[in-house]
């Protein structure tokens, strides 16, 4: 019964996660109006649906509750004895049929509107990762990935004992969130790295299925300065529910200048990285850097430990807690594991391609994987060796 009630439990948290979530993101009780031309159209179609709905249902059961109070028993203890009018049921047939046409054209031309992609001013491509969001814009060379702020990820935690009430947007807060321009189109290329997810964020009005292997198109075109919020619409596994949307709409100089900073910081990053030293002396000084690259420095054990845990609480801990002690069966207790304290090959190896239902992390980089296996190989009692870099870059 114990086990039972864990299953349940897990279950329930699947379901209940993104509904809970999504009291952050619209209306309480309708759908958000939002802040798009397509996102007030779908909401005046909803309402336009609404209220014939609730026509509908005063004609039907008013006639209902007519024929229940006019014909009872006590007034007329004789039953009528007509069969059927074709009359009636030739109305009964064609009047819903209008009103599924005249639902159906303004709809059509939403939906044809939706997916007309042309004219944008700037193309944005999401994918989706078990359990994280990447936006990548094509045009300016910017990358970067968004997760659950850690403020959330520690208060979810099992015994954390965090007030989850007092934490700020509780599971519906990044790390990163996704900054677009107002007033330009902007259109999104949605795809995913492992199984199916949904991006949806609903004050823009855009809900598409991420599929691996399919590139889904859809736009949108934010009139309103502000933070947008979402969640994944599709159940993709045990933290389906911790991998928030957060959009953020900004003046066309905001966005220029976020996107200035997300390369002036990525240079700094490169400027502090020994490994990245080699890179950017390349583009100056090919034949230097050959010499270079034959011996590159190697980061010291304290900064492999202080980046790693940093990487480890991004993007391990939902899994293996902060504490390394996992979730057995599915996700073993790193401390004292064979893995973190054997050969660095095997696990560099299962850092990269996975095992299991534990996903590839061949997307980060050779300095941040570096890192992870650094930390999670001494962390916790463990011995393991230390990694660097250049390791990782040998075993792709």
């Amino acid at each position: 019964m114990l086990k039972l009630a864990r299953h349940l439990g897990v279950l329930a948290s699947l379901v209940l996660s993104p509904t809970a979530a999504l009291a952050y993101t619209g209306s309480r009780y309708n759908l958000p109006e939002g802040v798009t031309e397509i996102s007030r159209e779908v909401h005046d179609l909803h309402m336009m649906m609404f209220w014939v709905c609730c026509a509908i249902a005063v004609v039907v059961f008013g006639a209902m509750f007519y024929s229940v109070f006019a014909h009872r028993r006590s007034k007329n203890p004789k039953p009528a004895d007509f069969h059927h009018s074709t009359t009636v049921e030739i109305v009964w047939t064609a009047i819903p049929f209008v009103i599924l046409v005249g639902m159906a054209i303004p709809a059509a031309g939403t939906l044809i509107k939706m997916d007309d992609t042309r004219g944008s001013e700037l193309t944005v491509k999401v994918t989706g990762y078990q359990w994280k969001w990447q936006y990548e814009y094509l045009d300016q060379g910017v990358s970067f990935f968004s997760t659950l702020s850690a403020e959330s990820n520690r208060a979810r935690q099992v015994g954390s004992g965090i007030d989850v009430t007092q934490v700020p947007n509780y599971l519906v807060d990044v790390d990163n969130p996704l900054v677009l321009p107002v007033g330009k189109k902007v259109r999104f290329l949605i795809t995913s790295n492992d199984v199916i997810h949904a991006w949806w964020v609903p004050a823009m009005a855009v809900k598409k299925d991420a599929i691996p292997g399919y590139v889904n198109e859809v736009w949108a075109k934010i009139e309103e300065p502000g933070t947008y919020r979402g969640v994944c619409a599709e159940l993709c596994g045990r933290d389906h529910g911790f991998m928030p949307i957060v959009v953020k709409a900004v003046p066309e100089e905001e966005f220029q200048a976020f996107l200035a900073a997300k390369g002036g910081k990525a240079s700094e990053v490169a400027a502090a990285s020994p490994v990245a030293e080699v890179e950017m002396a390349a583009a100056a000084a090919p034949a230097a850097v050959e010499v270079a690259a034959a011996a590159p420095v190697a980061l010291s054990e304290a900064d492999l430990l202080k980046t790693g845990e940093k990487v480890y609480l991004a993007n391990c801990s939902a899994c293996h807690q902060p504490t390394g002690q996992g979730l057995p069966p599915n996700f073993p207790s790193l401390v004292g594991s064979k893995l973190a304290n054997g050969e660095a090959a095997t696990q560099i190896a299962q850092l990269l391609k996975g095992k299991g239902i534990m996903p590839g992390f061949a997307h980060l980089s050779d300095a941040d994987l570096a890192a992870v296996a650094t930390y999670t190989r001494q962390s916790w009692g463990n011995g393991g060796s230390t990694v660097q870099a250049t390791d990782i870059a040998a075993a792709r």
